[in-house]
């Protein structure tokens, strides 16, 4: 229990902190914190629950992660379910406590035919700088690999596990920096999940797309991980 709770926490602060940071400061003129802050808090979330509870769950605060380590053979098949049950569920509580606090201003609406909306993931119409389909798979396609290739370089049991957290928590915000033009930055289906089901409308049936390629995107960095990068004794 103390596994699935870590995973929810950690994902519920990932979410909260994460798209908080671009509802209530990304925008604000002269004085908001823009495409970088968002970034930076996004890697910020990781990073602090990973040295927080990382020790307790492993840290993966993401469905695509979960699936990644499987591939990777750092993570068992039986908690592959709990686990993404923890994390949506984090998601999803963040965002419903995000929602309360964002009705809070009478001038706030979420307008779910532009961009953005509710710090929600899109493409068509729906991305920030208007990327369409493919383009939107390729960047979390690939985002999320090379992310699974940061998560399962830094926690080998060759590397100074120290600093696991630091890399990651940067990883992700560099991942932030190049793709929130792009797709206003998924690489996390939980995180996806839970924007969508408030910001409703055609953010709902483009949501398969912000599960699909960070999944395969997450197993491929896995694998590359594990069959040409890693460390075998001996070698």
């Amino acid at each position: 229990m103390r596994k699935f709770a870590a995973e929810f926490f950690g994902t519920f602060w990932l979410v909260f902190g994460g798209c908080g940071s671009a509802l209530f400061a990304a925008g604000i003129p002269d004085l908001g914190i823009g495409y970088l802050g968002v970034a930076l808090a996004f890697g910020l979330t990781v990073l602090t629950m990973a040295y927080a509870v990382g020790h307790i769950s492993g840290g993966h605060f993401n469905p695509a992660v979960s699936f990644g380590l499987l591939a990777a053979g750092r993570f068992p098949g039986k908690e592959l379910v709990p686990y993404i049950i923890a994390q949506v569920a984090g998601a999803l509580v963040a965002a419903g406590a995000l929602y309360l606090i964002f009705s809070g201003n009478d001038a706030a609406a979420i307008d779910n035919t532009k961009a953005g909306a509710f710090a929600a993931n899109g493409y068509g119409d729906l991305s920030p700088h208007g990327y369409n389909l493919k383009a939107a798979f390729i960047a979390e396609f690939l985002l999320t690999a090379f992310f699974l290739i940061i998560i399962v370089g830094a926690t080998d049991k060759f590397a100074n596990g120290r600093f696991a957290g630091i890399a990651i928590g940067l990883g992700l915000t560099l991942i932030h920096l190049i793709s929130i033009p792009i797709t206003n930055t998924s690489v996390n289906p939980a995180r996806s999940t839970s924007q969508a089901v408030f910001a409703g409308g055609q953010y709902l049936s483009q949501l398969w797309l912000f599960w699909v390629a960070p999944i395969a995107g997450a197993i491929v960095g896995g694998l590359i991980y594990k069959f040409l990068l890693e460390k075998k004794n001996g070698e």
